[in-house]
């Protein structure tokens, strides 16, 4: 999808320079190599109410999630995986913890993926040779994930008891020894704490010490505002410096949301193809309209619109008129009335109560005037 031209004076895109890693397939999702990073998120309904898991994983999926996460901790979430894996229309991740039998139902039920966490599984590096073997047979790639809070207790020892970047690092790469002894290296890595600072040192030093994707994540990121600001402060640097495969925004928010947060994070760096984007003012004492109210309602409005727009909504004559031309189309408001721009120019005014109205009407023309295939695919 494309943005629309408006003739203004081109802004070069700085996209990172990639790290090199090697590339696995989750599903039909290319992951590393140069592939285009992908967003994640994790189902929070029972994986046995299979039906409940499908509509979450339709959601996200709309929203526009790449792959997706589901837990399996029971017999019966085991049981549930042939038949969500069948149905879902992106790949699904089995997410194991405690027992190591799961990953190999898992296998066997299709995912694309098994997330395994060794500092959880009790026995784990017993189990690796029969995991890399059967996860290779099947063509299924592995994520070593390894969390602050679950790291593997010999290692936290040799640190003090201390989960830090080294602790983080050390435990993820002795995990991925033992399946290179046994000639499997379908492997992505995940090193998460919920410190932005220690994810972001994590990450530098894996980053150095091996060549195998990297799924980004801040854990327990905590509530929305909170949880998006650690990891859009840690995502943006690592991205920038070109680290990073697969990225989940841990939130303490239904998933679609994390799946929103994902995607802006990445639209904002220039590394996915940005969808609808609203330019709204702050707020302040000129105001002469509730901008808050107003851009809620526009959101609302546009939200699934097929045509990646720009759409400004400003509440003054200060920086509104300058801001609203810089967008595809937008909205200078004050006085009750609202002038709406496109491609740059005035083209009406319009009272308050019409604003939204009149920004849909004037966003649908312009949209039918687009050459076919631009912005439509």
């Amino acid at each position: 999808m494309t943005a629309l031209d408006l003739g203004l004076p081109a802004v070069p895109a700085r996209v990172p320079v990639r790290r090199r890693s090697r590339r696995i397939d989750v599903g039909r999702v290319p992951v590393g190599d140069g592939a285009p990073i992908s967003v994640q998120t994790m189902t929070t309904t029972p994986t046995a109410d299979v039906d409940a898991t499908l509509r979450q994983i339709a959601e996200v999926t709309a929203a526009g999630c790449d792959i997706v996460r589901v837990a399996v901790p029971s017999p019966d979430d085991a049981d549930a995986l042939p038949a969500i894996t069948a149905r879902s229309p992106i790949p699904v991740v089995a997410d194991i913890h405690f027992q190591p039998r799961y990953v190999f139902q898992a296998i066997d039920a299709g995912c694309a993926a098994v997330r395994v966490n060794p500092g959880n599984i009790r026995k784990f590096d017993d189990k690796v040779r029969e995991i890399a073997v059967a996860a290779g047979a099947a063509g299924v790639p592995i994520r070593i994930g390894v969390n602050a809070g679950s790291l593997d207790p010999r290692v936290l020892a040799r640190h003090g008891g201390h989960a830090n970047p080294e602790a983080l690092v050390e435990s993820a790469l002795w995990e991925c020894s033992l399946f290179e002894e046994h000639g499997f290296r379908d492997l992505k890595i995940a090193v998460k704490h919920h410190d932005p600072r220690t994810v972001i040192a994590a990450y530098r030093l894996l980053a150095e010490r091996c060549d195998y994707p990297l799924h980004l994540g801040v854990t327990e990121a905590g509530p929305s505002l909170q949880g998006s600001i650690k990891s859009a402060v840690a995502f943006g640097i690592l991205l920038a410096e070109g680290i990073g495969d697969t990225i989940r925004v841990s939130l303490s928010a239904p998933p679609a949301e994390q799946v929103k947060a994902g995607c802006h994070i990445l639209q904002s760096l220039g590394l996915r193809p940005r969808r609808l984007e609203i330019v709204s003012c702050p707020g302040c004492g000129r105001l002469q309209v509730d901008i808050h109210r107003l851009a809620r309602r526009v959101e609302a409005a546009f939200e699934g619109f097929p045509i990646p727009l720009r759409v400004a909504v400003m509440g003054c004559v200060v920086n509104g008129p300058g801001e609203s031309r810089e967008a595809d189309i937008g909205v200078s408001s004050g006085n009750g009335k609202g002038q709406i721009f496109v491609r740059g120019e005035v083209v009406k005014t319009v009272p308050e109560s019409k604003i939204v109205e009149a920004l849909l009407e004037e966003a649908m023309t312009l949209t039918s005037a687009m050459p076919p295939g631009d912005g439509r695919d």
